[in-house]
């Protein structure tokens, strides 16, 4: 049985492993497709901190726990200033898989506390990682606006 409050979301990207895990793990990677600053320490307990894009946008903050180099990332996430997901609350997992001469990016986001988080949180990943798809890929996923929809308080 899947637990309510987790979102899953796969996409393939045309572009190697060890690309895909830049774009994750270094800062000015990381902001061709999301974000106006980040700060990443990418070893078990450094810091991962991405400032928001938007007049919504928080400060997200959490540290790595598992970084197995084009393989795999586990860090803990949240919003700084979140009651309902407070830093370190919540935790996401990407496995990057070979497959069809590209990378199959597998995230998991778990611990969101409400359904009504999850499915905002399911807005943010799907956004984002439609851009990241594209900047992996040597795309220009264009200037970033945020997510804009109500339901939605803050990417993620």
């Amino acid at each position: 049985m899947t637990e309510p409050f987790v979102v899953r979301r796969e996409t393939q990207i045309a572009a190697p492993r060890a690309t895909v895990f830049a774009y994750l793990t270094d800062p000015e990677k990381i902001l061709s497709w999301m974000g106006s600053d980040a700060t990443t320490e990418p070893h078990p307990g450094g810091l991962y901190l991405l400032k928001g894009i938007g007049p919504r946008g928080g400060d997200a903050r959490g540290a790595f726990r598992e970084v197995v180099p084009v393989h795999r990332l586990a860090y803990t996430f949240g919003w700084e200033g979140g009651q309902e997901v407070p830093p370190g609350s919540s935790l996401i997992e990407i496995d990057l898989i070979e497959r069809d001469g590209g990378t199959l990016l597998r995230m998991t986001h778990s611990g969101l506390p409400t359904v009504e988080q999850a499915a905002a949180h399911a807005t943010g990943w799907a956004h984002y990682l439609g851009r990241l798809t594209t900047a992996a890929a040597g795309g220009d996923p264009g200037p970033d606006n945020g997510v804009s929809t109500k339901a939605q308080r803050r990417p993620g």
